[in-house]
């Protein structure tokens, strides 16, 4: 429980996976429930008989995470218990849909009765309890936090993001990430979030475990127009501005040789094993787990050249769907939530701090955590979205949003995370982790008074062989880890931080940045 797992260097034998129900976390968003025809050996609770041809339902349920902007700290811990017992209620809920699809088409009113109503019951009860865990802590219980109660059934055939639009600007700049800036981030012609009907005609074409990605998740990237934003170097990342904080800070923490792995994640799920249902690859800090606290990252090993980074880079693994069982191919956070396949270690992992346009930059504050991207972008939609691919000698000209790129022969794939650069000067963390920490507003300022902070870019490369499309269904697919409601969507790609950089070494790379040098 809540142990790394590291990897075994020889894949397990191959065994037959079909396709599975995808059954997903349920704190938010819309989810997708898939039900296909299985070869699967085992019986482990995903439905493994029902007819492709059965109507796929979705669950709508509110984002109750994000709504709650205003947590005591010390509620934090035990609201995220509830969040996930919100998760695994939803879960349950799916299980149920798969394993009554005919007493669904005999009864109209049977989703709504034996499904949605008792799963109305269950939440209405956690969130109560997210009310008492605020309140004992001297908060005020949230406004109308019963109306987050109710889920709704949707056709998976015309899904519907919570935010109800799509394609806006995620990545100007690669730092001006702002909300409401209104900009069509999707200007590549591709479709954004769940506008695709992703998921609805799968079966056989949706990955190993049935929930994805298909044929649609991809686009040869020599057929797409240029589309990256002026501005970008040639490395593929932001290119510092003329004035300001031009400098850098490069520190080496190598590719996850140790294949340290787990499916938490500390910041979003504390004490909670397998919150995050996806593995992820971790490198600098050693320590990181679910029950990790400050004090045991802080004291963590880690695998950066300078010892004095101790901090924490973290992000989903790439798998190849190649027919192959990893190590977890029977775990939580691998094949028991549809992720499958061989996970593949990147070819290079680049960590590199940069400056602000307009200003110098402060130092980060000891164990501030950032989360960049949304893992759960297919479902709540573009707000928090942040997912960059390209392939080597394309970075410059493409960036892809919301597909994952075909390279090439000789070409490799491409990740890319511009992390957030603002901060508002006091907190650590916020309690839905995001209004802590900022992008730059489109002329490189921060707003609301927030600071500058250096910007961490991740540039990830993986050489994978480049799938195969014929006929409308994919070959050899990778994509990265996800919820399995997410369909291993390209949008869902995010990346996950937090800072032990030791006094000193932090103090040197602001200097370093704030004075036009780059150091590693």
């Amino acid at each position: 429980m809540g142990r790394n797992i590291r990897k075994r260097r020889t894949p397990l034998a191959t065994k037959a996976i079909a396709a599975s129900a995808a059954l997903a976390l349920g704190g938010g968003g819309l989810v997708w429930a898939n039900f296909y025809a299985s070869a699967h050996e085992d019986n482990s609770g995903w439905n493994q008989t029902k007819s492709a041809n059965a109507q796929v339902a979705t669950i709508n349920c509110p984002d109750v995470g994000q709504k709650l902007t205003k947590v005591p700290r010390s509620a934090r811990r035990g609201v995220a218990k509830e969040l996930a017992l919100l998760d695994r209620q939803v879960t349950d809920a799916y299980k149920r849909l798969a394993e009554t699809r005919q007493a669904q088409a005999g009864d109209a009113n049977y989703v709504n009765n034996a499904i949605l109503g008792p799963l109305k019951s269950k939440r209405v009860a956690t969130l109560d309890r997210i009310g008492i865990n605020i309140n004992r802590a001297g908060g005020q219980r949230p406004q109308n936090l019963d109306q987050l109660a109710q889920c709704q059934g949707v056709p998976a055939e015309q899904p519907e993001t919570n935010d109800g639009q799509q394609g806006e600007d995620q990545n100007q700049d690669g730092q001006d990430q702002n909300d409401n800036d209104g900009q069509d981030q999707n200007n590549d012609g591709q479709d954004q979030g769940g506008q695709d009907g992703g998921g609805q005609d799968q079966g056989g074409n949706g990955g190993q475990a049935g929930n994805g990605p298909s044929a649609d998740d991809f686009v040869d990237i020599t057929q797409v127009q240029a589309n990256a934003q002026l501005g970008v170097g040639a490395n593929g990342l932001p290119a510092n501005g003329d004035s300001g904080s031009t400098g850098s800070f490069t520190t080496n923490c190598g590719t996850n040789e140790n294949e340290n792995r787990n499916s938490d994640n500390v910041i979003v799920a504390p004490g909670v094993s397998n919150g995050a249902q996806h593995q992820h690859d971790y490198v600098g800090n050693q320590a990181n787990n679910a029950f990790a606290s400050d004090q045991d990252l802080a004291n963590g090993d880690t695998t950066c050249q300078n010892q004095g980074d101790r901090s924490s880079y973290f992000w989903p693994v790439l798998r190849v769907q190649d027919g192959q069982n990893d190590i977890d191919a029977d775990a939580p956070g691998g094949g028991q939530d549809g992720n499958v396949g061989t996970i593949v270690e990147a070819s290079e992992a680049q960590l590199k701090f940069v400056g602000n346009k307009t200003s110098e930059v402060v130092a980060m504050p000891q164990a501030l955590r950032i989360i960049t991207g949304d893992a759960k972008s297919f479902v709540n939609g573009n707000a928090n979205a942040n997912a960059n691919w390209s392939c080597t000698g394309f970075e410059d000209q493409v960036q892809l949003h919301d597909k994952l790129p075909i390279c090439p022969e000789g070409s490799s794939v491409v990740r890319t995370s511009n992390f957030q650069s603002c901060w508002d000067g006091q907190n650590i963390d916020s309690a839905n982790h995001r209004t802590h920490v900022a992008f730059v507003q489109g002329d490189g300022t921060c707003a609301n008074g927030f600071q500058a902070i250096p910007q961490l870019q991740v540039r990830l490369v993986y050489d994978v062989q480049a799938p195969q499309i014929q006929n409308g269904q994919v070959q050899n697919a990778f994509a990265v880890d996800s919820f399995p409601d997410q369909l291993h969507k390209a949008i869902t790609d995010h990346n996950d931080f937090i800072n032990f950089f030791d006094e000193n070494t932090m103090n040197e790379m602001v200097q370093c940045i704030n004075s036009g040098q780059d150091c590693q």
